[in-house]
């Protein structure tokens, strides 16, 4: 009875031992899988967190400024269409020229 429960005490050291070697692979696979990721991670060139979330407060800010410039727009257009618009000048009557003085005209004259 003796060796029996001697063998059993082998038996259990083997299998804790064991046990522990497993979940120490385990840590290293799980280790290894991790580095495999990041490098495939890291030649896709992906972006981080937090320059997403700045290019998009970017974008965000950008939308609310085209939203304000269209309202304005719009505004603007609605003055334009409220206000009288007045009658072109013919192209002929656009400019009188100026008489040319010549070297011999004086000022005093």
């Amino acid at each position: 009875m003796v060796l029996d429960s001697k063998l059993l005490d082998d038996l259990a050291r083997i299998a804790s031992g064991a046990v522990g070697t497993v979940a120490g692979m385990r840590d290293e696979v799980e280790a290894q899988f991790r580095q495999q990721m990041e490098g495939v991670l890291r030649r896709m060139d992906l972006v981080s967190r937090e320059e997403f979330e700045a290019v998009r407060e970017m974008a965000a800010q950008a939308r609310q400024e085209q939203e304000a410039m269209s309202e304005r727009l719009a505004a603007l257009e609605q003055r334009l269409q409220q206000t009288p618009v007045k009658a072109p000048r013919p192209a002929g009557a656009a400019r009188k020229p100026r008489a040319r003085k010549s070297a011999g005209d004086s000022e005093d004259s």
